[in-house]
C-alpha cells in the first residue's frame, strides 16, 4: 500500500435535537464522543418560528422535530459542558437567527469566551422559507433587513463565523431541478449581498470579507453523478458572479463553500433498509469530486420516512461517514473527474440553463420580488407535481415502491413502533410550566425596557443586533422577541402556487384519474350539489407544505374545488373554514409528529360543532400505533408515505365521502 498525504476530512455532523434542552445536550455529547466533528442543531418549530411554548399554535409542537428555546436558560442549558470557542456549531434557524445567535453569543460570553473566536453557520435563509419550508414569520422587506443586520454583526464582531447559509436543500425536496436549486440559490444569494452592501454597513474595501462569509446548504440526490456536476455547476457559477458582479480578488474569498444534508425526500417507509444505500449514493455525490467537495456532510438516517430516528440510528449515519473518510483512500488523490468530458459536458448543460433562469428571475427584480409574485412557488409546485406524476407512472422507478415490491419480512422493522424515538407527551407540559417559571424570575423591568428598545430600532434604521443582544440578557422570551418585531413588521403568507400550477397527470380516457373524475362527477351528483368540495388544512406549524399542495392540485384536477388557504392554522379556524364553505371533506397534512394532539382537537371541535359525520383524513409521516388510535378516534383515513399514487388518494377520499353520505361504494383505481 502506497502511503500517501491525506486531505483533511469534512466536518462530520448529525442533524439533532429533540424533547427539552438537557436530553437535546446529552445527545450532542454523545454523538461528540462517538467522534463527530461539528453540531448541527434541530431546533422545534415553536421556535423557528417565534412562538414561545405556551402558545396555542405551539400545542402538539413542542420538543417534536427539534429542541426548544424560549430563553437564555435553555441555550445555557442546550450547551452545558461543551466549549463553545472550540466548536463549530451549525444551527438551522431562519426567521428567528438572529435572536438564536444573539442568545449563543451571550451564552459564550458569560463563560469568558471571545465571541471573535465562535466558529459556526446560522442558516438564515428566509427566501427557502416562502418557497418550501414554511417558518418564515415576517414580509420579504423586514426579513431581508434582519438578514443584513446579522451579517454586518457577525463580519464586524463574529469574524469566523458564517452568519448566512444559503439553503438550496428545501428547494430541492419542494420539487427544484438541479438548474432551479442553483439559480434559485444564486439569486437568494445576490439579493442578500445587494441588500448588505446597499445598506452601508460595509466599507467598500470589506466587501470581500462578506462575501468570503457567505455559504450554501445543498441537497444531494441520489442521481449522484447529476448531483456532483451540480456541485461543480454551483462552484462556477459562484466564482463568476462574486469576481464578475461584486469584484472580489481573492481566490479563496470566491470559493464555493457548502455544506450538505443528503435527500431525505427520496427516502422510503417501504424497503426503508433501502435508504442506507441511497444514503451512502447521496453522499459520495459531495464527496468524491475534490474540487466540489462539502466541508460539512451530515446524512439523514434510514428510518427518517418511519419517524424520529433513534440514536443508534444516526451513529449509523455518522459511521457511514467514518468509514470513507478514514478507511477509504478517497483522501489521497486530486479530483479524479478533472478532464472527463463526459462531466464537463452535463456541467456546462446545468451551468448554461441556471444562468438563464437566473437573468430570468433578474428580469422580474431579483429573488424577492419573484418570491413576492409567486413565480418562484408556482414553479416549484409545478416541478414537484411532474416528479410525482413520473414515480406513479413508473417512467422514474423507486426501489420497492414502484418496482421490485416484494420483500423478505424487515428486522430492522419487526417492532416499528421501537424503531422510531418518541417524544414523551408530558414534555409539553414541563417546558411550559419551565417557561412560567423563567418569566417569574427574570428582571421585568429590564426585559420590557429592552423590547422597546427593540421596537424602536425596527420602526428606525439602526442595526437591530445591538437591541436583540441585551434583549437576550435581559431573560426575553423567543416569543416576545418575535412579537415585538411582529407589531413594527406585521407578518406574511406567501403564495401557495397551488391556483396557477399547471395539470401535470392526463385524464384521458382508460387512465386512473379519469375514473375518479367520474366518481367524483358522480358522487357530486347522487349529493345534489354541483362540485365536491374538499378541505385541505395544515394545522399546527408544520410548514413541509409540499404534499398537501400535490393532494390540493390532484384534487382539482379530478374536479374537486378545493379550498386551501395555506399553512399554520390553528384547528379552530380549520373547523371554522370547513363550516363556512360547506365542504364535503376535510383533509388534514402533518409531518412534524403533533398529530397526536392536533387532529382529536379537530375532530372534538367538528362534533361540537354539529358536523360530526364529515369525514376527516389525515397524512404525514404517523407511526402505525399513532395511526390505529387516529381511526378508532374516528379519522377514516389515514395516508403515510407508502402511499404514494396521488389519483389513488383522491379515489380514496371520494370513497370517504360516500360512506359518510351512506352511499353505494364505487371501485377505487388501483395506480401503476
Amino acid at each position: 500500500m502506497t502511503s500517501r498525504p491525506r486531505d483533511r476530512p469534512w466536518l462530520m455532523r448529525t442533524y439533532a435535537g429533540h424533547s427539552t434542552a438537557e436530553e437535546s445536550n446529552a445527545l450532542y455529547r454523545r454523538n461528540l464522543a462517538k467522534g463527530q466533528t461539528g453540531l448541527s442543531v434541530a431546533f422545534d418549530l415553536p421556535t423557528q418560528t417565534g412562538y414561545d411554548p405556551d402558545h396555542v399554535l405551539a400545542r402538539g409542537e413542542v420538543g417534536r422535530v427539534g429542541v426548544p428555546v424560549a430563553h437564555l436558560g435553555d441555550m445555557r442549558r442546550l450547551f452545558a459542558d461543551i466549549p463553545l470557542e472550540r466548536m463549530n456549531t451549525s444551527m438551522t434557524i431562519n426567521a428567528t437567527a438572529m435572536w438564536l445567535l444573539a442568545l449563543y453569543q451571550v451564552v459564550a460570553e458569560e463563560r469568558g469566551a471571545d465571541p471573535a473566536l465562535l466558529q459556526g453557520t446560522t442558516q438564515n435563509d428566509i427566501v427557502k422559507e416562502y418557497l418550501s419550508r414554511g417558518t418564515h414569520v415576517f414580509p420579504p422587506g423586514p426579513s431581508l433587513r434582519l438578514t443584513t443586520d446579522m451579517i454586518t454583526h457577525t463580519v464586524n464582531h463574529l469574524p469566523k463565523w458564517n452568519p448566512i447559509n444559503i439553503c438550496s436543500y428545501h428547494l430541492q425536496e419542494a420539487g427544484a431541478t438541479p438548474v432551479q436549486e442553483v439559480s434559485y440559490a444564486m439569486a437568494t444569494a445576490v439579493a442578500v449581498l445587494d441588500a448588505v452592501f446597499a445598506s452601508g454597513q460595509v466599507p467598500e474595501e470589506r466587501r470581500g470579507e462578506v462575501v468570503g462569509r457567505i455559504s450554501f446548504f445543498v441537497n444531494a440526490g441520489v442521481r449522484f453523478i447529476e448531483e456532483m456536476c451540480k456541485m461543480r455547476a454551483f462552484a462556477r457559477i459562484w466564482e463568476r458572479i462574486t469576481r464578475e458582479r461584486y469584484g472580489v480578488t481573492d481566490p479563496r474569498q470566491r470559493r464555493f463553500r457548502y455544506g450538505v444534508q443528503v435527500n431525505s425526500l427520496g427516502l422510503t417507509e417501504a424497503q426503508p433498509e433501502n435508504n442506507v444505500q441511497r444514503i451512502v449514493l447521496e453522499m459520495l455525490a459531495v464527496t468524491l469530486s475534490k474540487d466540489a467537495r462539502a466541508r460539512a456532510v451530515q446524512l439523514p438516517a434510514w428510518n427518517e420516512a418511519l419517524g424520529l430516528p433513534r440514536p443508534w440510528d444516526q451513529q449509523w449515519s455518522l459511521r457511514i461517514q467514518q468509514v470513507l473518510a478514514h478507511e477509504s483512500d478517497l483522501l489521497e488523490y486530486e479530483d479524479i473527474f478533472a478532464g472527463s468530458h463526459v462531466i464537463e459536458a452535463e456541467v456546462d448543460r446545468l451551468v448554461t440553463g441556471a444562468l438563464a433562469e437566473l437573468a430570468r428571475i433578474e428580469e422580474m427584480g431579483g429573488a424577492m420580488a419573484a418570491v413576492e409574485s409567486g413565480y418562484l412557488k408556482a414553479r416549484l409546485v409545478a416541478s414537484h407535481a411532474e416528479r410525482r406524476a413520473r414515480i406513479e407512472s413508473g417512467d422514474e422507478p423507486v426501489v420497492g415502491v414502484n418496482v421490485f415490491t416484494s420483500t423478505e419480512p424487515s428486522p430492522l422493522t419487526a417492532d416499528l413502533d421501537a424503531a422510531i424515538t418518541t417524544v414523551d407527551p408530558a414534555v409539553e407540559a414541563r417546558v411550559t410550566a419551565a417557561l412560567a417559571a423563567w418569566r417569574d424570575d427574570r428582571d421585568e423591568g429590564r426585559a420590557a425596557e429592552a423590547l422597546t428598545a427593540l421596537k424602536k430600532a425596527a420602526a428606525g434604521t439602526d442595526n437591530l443586533m445591538a437591541a436583540t443582544v441585551e434583549c437576550a440578557r435581559a431573560g426575553v422570551t423567543t416569543g416576545e422577541w418575535t412579537w415585538a418585531l411582529r407589531d413594527v413588521f406585521g407578518e406574511f403568507r406567501a403564495p401557495t402556487g397551488v391556483s396557477s400550477a399547471p395539470v401535470t397527470v392526463t385524464a384521458a380516457p382508460g387512465t386512473p384519474l379519469a375514473s375518479v373524475r367520474r366518481k367524483v362527477r358522480r358522487t357530486a351528483s347522487e349529493l345534489g350539489c354541483g362540485q365536491l368540495r374538499l378541505l385541505v388544512g395544515k394545522p399546527g406549524l408544520d410548514g413541509h407544505s409540499n404534499g398537501a399542495e400535490q393532494i390540493a392540485v390532484r384534487a382539482r384536477d379530478a374536479g374537486f374545488e378545493v379550498v386551501y388557504q395555506g399553512i399554520r392554522l390553528t384547528p379552530e379556524e380549520i373547523v371554522g373554514a370547513a363550516l363556512a364553505e360547506d365542504v364535503h371533506c376535510v383533509g388534514l397534512s402533518i409531518l412534524s409528529g403533533s398529530h397526536t394532539a392536533l387532529v382529536p382537537d379537530v375532530l372534538a371541535r367538528l362534533e361540537r360543532a354539529g358536523a360530526a359525520e364529515l369525514p376527516v383524513v389525515v397524512g404525514g409521516i404517523i407511526p402505525r400505533a399513532d395511526a390505529d388510535a387516529l381511526r378508532a378516534a374516528g379519522v377514516a383515513a389515514v395516508f403515510t408515505p407508502k402511499d404514494f399514487g396521488i389519483t389513488e388518494i383522491i379515489g380514496r377520499i371520494v370513497d370517504a365521502i360516500r360512506t359518510a353520505n351512506k352511499l353505494d361504494p364505487l371501485e377505487v383505481p388501483s395506480c401503476p
